[in-house]
């Protein structure tokens, strides 16, 4: 790693911090936003969710592991760019086959170290997120700061096709998944003998752990792209289905709202982060663009029904308007306590629960793991199983 590389990091509101170069020698331009995981940052990083963006960790000392391929999240990379405090010299653990500089150099994308990244937070907090210029290359303040202003910004723009797959993925049920993956006791067994559900999942940028956690919880998954038509998901004769994570704006993307809107009168839906919104927009709610997002480990969610408080794992900008969720027959479960934002609604008719958090952690605490018992406890249920 070679520490005289200079980078340079500029906000369209004109803010300039300058540092240390790592990974990619590059120029990107995205939104700056902020993660306040302790760790996971391997999974940050691969998480498709962040696709546009340019996170800054606001823990202070980044890369002090290592990476290596079973942490990741996805094929590759999918943030623009990555902004620490500090990045570690060594990477100090068993498992690590590779430095996170060396990592990011591989993926193409870059990195800035050494800059005050408690200040960029506090900046985003108090403006909101902002367009960004992320440099390893040799410009000047000046041209980063027009480059960060001349990109389109994430409203309105359609990031869901840039990351889901291609063609259908069998994720089959694996009742062996290691502890690590997953967290639970595993009810599904040869043992217990319970019934196996047939799950179609639609990939709006999913993390791995999410199909991890849907294959030890009773669920035989296939996994479609986001672009998958209703007919073709109720040609497949599932008995649920799951709406995954993703990047962007949920008002982007009305073929999937349409696709949802005509499965679930027929099929129990469970959706998450970004399938949460675009559930939201097939039972016709609405979204918004929140001013900074929830992105971390570390986000308290109260049930409403059973005033239960979790701490939860987040990752989005955008929420569902909670006016327009009851207004189209929505019944508001869970809000965030730091802001009062919708985090969880169900339907007062339809056999359909939504999140707008990741109950699968990775990283991040379990509380929520329990959300999974209950969609196959609902899906059992709807088929009299």
């Amino acid at each position: 790693m070679n520490n005289d590389r200079r980078a340079i990091l500029a906000l369209e509101d004109g803010s300039v911090y300058k540092g240390r170069a790592f990974g990619a020698s590059k120029t990107v331009v995205g939104e700056a936003v902020f993660n306040t995981s302790m760790t996971g940052y391997q999974e940050v990083l691969t998480d498709p969710s962040y696709f546009g963006q340019i996170v800054a960790m606001t823990a202070v000392e980044i890369g002090n592991y290592g990476v290596n391929p079973d942490d990741a999240e996805s094929d590759g990379i999918k943030v623009a760019g990555f902004v620490v405090r500090e990045l570690s010299p060594i990477a100090s653990s068993w498992r690590s086959q590779m430095e996170l500089g060396e990592y990011l150099e591989n993926g193409g994308v870059p990195g800035i170290s050494g800059v005050d990244t408690r200040a960029i937070t506090k900046k985003i907090r108090s403006a909101g997120a902002m367009k960004a210029c992320l440099s390893t290359e040799d410009i000047s303040p000046e041209e980063a700061i027009e480059r960060a202003r001349s990109w389109t910004g994430l409203v309105g723009v359609d990031y869901v096709k840039e990351v889901t797959r291609k063609a259908r993925e069998s994720f089959p049920f694996d009742d062996s998944c290691k502890p690590f993956t997953v967290v639970g006791t595993s009810l599904y067994g040869s043992e217990r003998k319970m019934p196996l559900f047939k799950c179609a999942a639609v990939d709006y940028g999913a993390k791995k752990s999410i199909f991890k956690k849907l294959s030890f919880h009773g669920f035989d998954v296939t996994v479609f792209p986001a672009t998958v038509s209703a007919e073709e998901i109720l040609e497949f004769k599932p008995d649920c289905l799951f709406l995954s994570n993703g990047p962007g704006d949920p008002s982007a993307v009305p073929y999937a709202h349409e696709c949802v809107g005509k499965l679930i009168h027929s099929l129990p839906t469970f959706g998450i982060c970004f399938g949460h919104q675009v559930l939201a927009h097939a039972i016709g709610a609405h979204t918004y663009k929140l001013k900074f997002g929830h992105r971390g480990g570390n986000q308290p969610v109260k049930n409403l029904e059973t005033g239960r408080v979790y701490i939860t794992a987040q990752n989005h900008g955008f929420a569902a308007d909670a006016k327009s969720v009851e207004n189209a027959g929505g019944i508001i479960t869970e809000i965030n306590l730091n802001d009062d934002t919708v985090e969880g609604l169900r339907h007062k008719d339809l056999p359909l629960f939504s999140v707008q958090y990741h109950p699968e952690a990775a990283p991040g605490p379990n509380d929520a793991d329990v959300l999974f018992r209950e969609f196959y406890d609902m899906t059992k249920k709807v088929l009299g199983a």
